[in-house]
């Protein structure tokens, strides 16, 4: 097991979040900054007659996600583009969901807005937003821990989502029944999986 997944119990809160995605039959799922694809082919394992969609700016991460999907067969739609960009990557409110894991957290306040505000735009009312970052830092353990992140990505990115901003964030973008699902502890600080919903 590599060393990023022992510290972050990446497994544990990967399977939360797709769990709360809860893909169904020819959903439309749009995984924004998909890396690798570790959750794109989750979701498309999970229910593999949803539509998933990934997108991630880095083309060289996505050629390692598209031999993955390769390797076992998982028919993903892998785009290149940012996450501030989804409407004309994928259309305007076509997206039954949307996910997105540990990707606002590296990103500047005004960037975590536009990429919240693309996600709405491309769900169709009443479609569901799925976060899962890191979040509010309740404990001075948790605090502590969440400095290695806080080192690799810098302090001044990360610390509003220490500090809770992403509720606030989500419901600023227009989304409604904002909340916190699960709190998953880790020695890198504790990951959230926030829920939401377009109106």
């Amino acid at each position: 097991m590599s060393r990023k997944l022992v510290l972050t119990r990446e497994r544990l809160w990967r399977a939360l979040a797709v769990m709360h995605v809860a893909p169904r039959p020819d959903d439309v799922i749009v995984d924004v900054g998909c890396g690798t694809g570790s959750t794109a082919l989750l979701l498309h394992r999970t229910e593999p007659r949803a539509r998933v969609v990934a997108v991630d700016p880095d083309r060289s991460v996505l050629e390692i996600a598209r031999r993955k999907a390769a390797a076992v067969g998982a028919t993903v739609r892998w785009e290149a583009g940012m996450g501030d960009a989804l409407p004309e990557i994928v259309g305007t409110g076509v997206a039954d969901t949307a996910v997105s894991s540990l990707v606002l957290h590296q990103c500047p306040m005004g960037t975590k807005q536009a990429i919240l505000a693309s996600m709405h735009a491309v769900l169709r009312p009443g479609g569901k937003l799925v976060i899962a970052d890191y979040g509010l830092q309740r404990t001075r353990l948790m605090r502590l821990g969440f400095r290695l992140v806080q080192a690799a990505d810098g302090v001044e990115d990360t610390r509003p989502n220490a500090e809770g901003v992403v509720p606030e964030l989500m419901a600023g973008a227009g989304f409604g029944d904002v909340r916190e699902a699960e709190v998953v502890s880790t020695l890198t600080g504790s990951i959230s999986v926030y829920v939401a919903f377009r109106g």
